[in-house]
């Protein structure tokens, strides 16, 4: 039999696959049980397939299950950020952003990004989340982030990138006033420090690049400690707990106890790149996007 499928069918398929139990899934829908069923099997005849595995003792998704509750979350996902989008129109707003961002981005494209965006749309709504890059990377790929700040090479379908701030790198050292004579750092010279870096949860592939720096010299550093926060690793420095290497915007906005050691002589680069996803259908995008645009230029 044929049945008409509303949303309130995928809904109900929703709260079942969270709670894979039929009586707590009913009351949580604050439906009788036998009505749950009934809506499932509808649902189960429409798409032909078996959603939910059931014995006495438990109940489970299906393969074809798995697959629909990952499209169903998206969907309603979309479907909350369609009902914001609308409320923000309705209240003379262009729209609302979410942004993600590293920490060096606060100290370099961030703050002129906000305020040229305040000045083409005062009433637009803007969230911020520091976050690794990583995390912004799944939560663009939802649709749980308009925009990400991320250090990554390149961005694969359905995400986009375009590069904002390439940096090289610096040495961070305890505050010394030697280190005003020093003209060029050799690495070599401190391979047997401990060193403080962020860590892979910070970006695999910045992880990766920063280790490439010890590797031709032909060491392998001893790395005491990881973090994901920079003034964590100024903090750690300057009370004699190792030194470091970090992207060189990051020695503007702190204020610490070290020094940043210019390493512009290494050929390693890092890339600080705006990351979207182009399925992305937020009104806000487009604006966004000319503004950073006209920055680079």
């Amino acid at each position: 039999m044929n049945y008409q499928i509303e949303l309130r069918h995928l809904h109900y398929f929703k709260v079942l696959a969270e709670e894979l139990h039929f009586r707590r899934a009913a009351e949580r829908l604050f439906i009788a049980q036998p009505g749950l069923s009934r809506q499932i099997k509808q649902l189960e005849d429409y798409y032909q397939a078996q959603l939910f595995e059931r014995d006495k003792r438990k109940v489970s998704l299906t393969p074809a299950g798995q697959y629909l509750q990952m499209e169903v979350d998206l969907l309603f996902n979309q479907l909350g950020k369609i009902k914001e989008q609308v409320e923000k129109i309705e209240e003379g707003k262009l729209t609302s952003l979410k942004l993600g961002f590293i920490g060096s981005a606060v100290q370099t494209v961030l703050p002129e990004l906000l305020v040229s965006l305040k000045h083409e749309q005062p009433l637009i709504d803007i969230t911020l989340n520091e976050l690794s890059n990583e995390f912004q990377l799944e939560m663009l790929l939802k649709n749980e982030l308009d925009f990400g700040f991320v250090r990554m090479e390149k961005a694969f379908p359905p995400l986009k990138s375009i590069p904002v701030l390439t940096d090289h790198f610096s040495l961070v050292v305890p505050k010394d006033a030697k280190n005003k004579n020093i003209k060029k750092v050799d690495i070599l010279d401190y391979q047997k420090e401990s060193f403080i870096l962020f860590s892979k949860d910070y970006s695999s592939s910045y992880y990766n690049l920063v280790m490439s720096i010890f590797y031709d010299h032909g060491f392998e550093p001893h790395v005491t400690l990881k973090t994901v926060n920079a003034l964590s690793i100024f903090n750690l420095v300057s009370q004699g707990l190792g030194v470091a290497i970090v992207p060189s915007s990051l020695k503007k906005g702190y204020h610490t106890h070290v020094d940043f050691l210019d390493l512009s002589h290494l050929p390693q680069r890092t890339t600080l790149s705006l990351v979207w996803n182009e399925e992305n259908r937020n009104p806000g995008l487009g604006l966004l996007l000319d503004i950073v645009k006209k920055m680079i230029k």
